[in-house]
């Protein structure tokens, strides 16, 4: 299985850009989470690249870490334990809030325009920089809705 990337981002120069070396793991990592239209777990993201490569699982997580600290994934709460990773907003990836489903733990990426963000950094009306914020809207999913009633 041969894994096509987002057509708008250059991967490699993101990571050169951040000071991560583009190593071919790496690149994989960015580029399964570039074609996902939702935001994927690490075993989501392992899964996948397992299917066409021989990559160990804590080198999956490893690298997940390294790409949200680095700026380049987010690293999405689900209101528990657990996390999905995205795509973090780019030139070509705006910002956007997200749709988690608290029955079956769908998360979807909501439009940008369908849930207008500020226009200007939230850091101008906090004591403080804001670094990072996400907006995560829970509920239950429209397939769940129909089973459940």
């Amino acid at each position: 299985m041969s894994l096509a990337m987002c057509e708008r981002c250059n991967y490699q120069k993101i990571l050169e850009k951040v000071g991560i070396k583009p190593t071919k793991h790496r690149l994989a990592v960015l580029q399964v989470l570039g074609i996902a239209a939702h935001p994927l777990t690490a075993q989501d993201v392992f899964d996948a690249l397992k299917a066409c490569r021989t990559i160990n699982r804590v080198t999956v997580y490893r690298i997940l870490e390294s790409l949200v600290e680095g700026g380049v994934v987010d690293k999405i709460s689900t209101g528990d334990r657990s996390f999905r990773y995205g795509l973090a907003p780019n030139e070509n990836h705006p910002q956007h809030a997200h749709f988690y489903c608290r029955l079956c733990g769908l998360m979807a990426c909501l439009p940008p325009e369908s849930l207008p963000l500020p226009s200007r950094s939230p850091s101008s009306v906090m004591p403080g920089i804001v670094e990072k914020y996400e907006i995560r809207l829970d509920g239950v999913c429209h397939q769940c809705r129909l089973r459940h009633s």
